[in-house]
This record gives structure tokens, sequence and C-alpha cells, in this order.
């Protein structure tokens, strides 16, 4: 083996050694990343995973923030635990997941179908929800402050304890969700929200202002101190 005495000639080589060494590192870090199957604890994060069907999959506990989902079936999934923080869902599937705990702050969810989610405590902070599908899910003690839902379908939703302040419930529908302990509607915009039959007598933050541009009936129960308005029960809206 030949023996490199020049110093300057062995500085370049060492160099030349760890940009290379840098490179394999960098590549097995990629292929570990994205180029994985679905298991727990994996990091998936800022990944393209669009239009994948992946059905069941264990992803508990992974890293999945940044991550493209969209059009993805990831219904059934296991996805306790796990962050999806700035993912991209938008039309993406997680009917009938498991997503307790798990973190989808500030996602783009459009149009995305989350029917039969069991997403105790979980949190969806500042996410863009625009006519997602919650129906029949457990989103008990759920995070969705500052969240856009506008359109949103919570029908027949267990919303117990969820916090909806400062959130948009624009012509959100909620007939039919189970409302028990305390709802949280803080300075959360309800033009035309559905409210019919609702028991929100536990419910803070509401003031009458948000009840006179919301939709409710002669079933809905409200906080001490606020009346139902005379426009209630809202007329049928037109199909768009």
């Amino acid at each position: 083996m030949r023996i490199v005495t020049n110093p300057q000639i062995a500085r370049r080589l060492l160099a030349l050694l760890a940009v290379i060494a840098g490179l394999a590192v960098a590549g097995s870090a990629s292929a570990a990343q994205c180029g994985s199957m679905a298991e727990p604890g994996l990091d998936w994060s800022e990944c393209n995973k669009r239009s994948i069907i992946i059905p069941g999959s264990n992803l508990e506990g992974a890293n999945l923030s940044g991550t493209d989902f969209t059009g993805t079936d990831l219904s059934t999934a296991n996805v306790n635990s796990a962050n999806f923080e700035k993912a991209t869902l938008i039309r993406a599937s997680l009917a009938e997941a498991s997503a307790t705990k798990a973190n989808f702050n500030r996602i783009e969810a459009y149009r995305s179908n989350f029917t039969k989610l069991s997403a105790a405590s979980a949190t969806f902070a500042s996410s863009e929800l625009q006519r997602a599908n919650f129906t029949q899910a457990d989103l008990s003690s759920a995070n969705l402050a500052k969240a856009e839902l506008g359109r949103a379908i919570f029908q027949k939703a267990n919303l117990s304890g969820v916090n909806f302040s400062l959130a948009n419930l624009s012509r959100a529908d909620l007939t039919g969700a189970t409302t028990e302990g305390t709802l949280n509607f803080d300075k959360a915009f309800m033009f035309r929200t559905r409210i019919e039959g609702l028991d929100l007598s536990s419910s803070k933050g509401l003031q009458q202002a948000q009840l006179d541009l919301a939709c409710g009936d002669s079933a809905t129960k409200l906080p001490q101190g606020l009346t139902a308005p005379a426009n209630w029960p809202c007329p049928p809206e037109q199909p768009d």
C-alpha cells in the first residue's frame, strides 16, 4: 500500500473522503426515511406519499410532518401519537383510523375523509379542514382552535370537550353530535353553523352574536343567559 507523505495531498484526500462519507450517510438516511415500508415510529417527514394505498398500516408514533399524503388511503390505519404537523392530506382518507393523541396541527386537509376516525385528545389547531367529513368521528377532548372548518361535517360525531376557540365554523354541520362536557366556542365564527338539537348548555365562550348567525331550533339547549334568535330555524340552503 502506498503511503501519502505530502501533507497538502493528504489533507485533500481526507476532505474528499469526508465528502464521500457524508453523501453516503445522506443517501442512506433518505432511503431509510422515504423509501421504507410503513412501520411504527418511522420518519417520513417531508416525503412524497401521494396517491398511495396503505389502509390498515401501523404508523403509531411516526414522524409524518410535512409529508404529502394528497389522495392517499390511510383508512383503518393506526396513527396514534403520530406527528402530521404541516402535512398535506387533501382528499386523503383516514376513515376508521385510530389517531388518539395524534398531532394534526396546521395540516391541509380540504375535502378529506375522517369518518369514524378515533381521535380522542388529538390536536388539529390552525388546520385547513374545509369540507372535511368527520361523520361519527370520536373527537372527544380534541383541539380544533383556529381551524378552518367551513362546511365541515360533524354529524353524529363525539365532540365532547372539543376546543373550537377562534375556529371558522361557517356552514359546518354539527347536527346529531354528542356534546357532553364543556365545549369551547370562544370567538368562533358561526355563520349558519348547524347546531339543531344540540345540548350546548355547558359550553363556554358562546355569545348571543354567534347564535344570531347560527342555525339552531327549539331543541337546541343554550347556556344560561342566552336566547334562541327569532330567525331559528334557518331556511334550507340551496345546493352549491
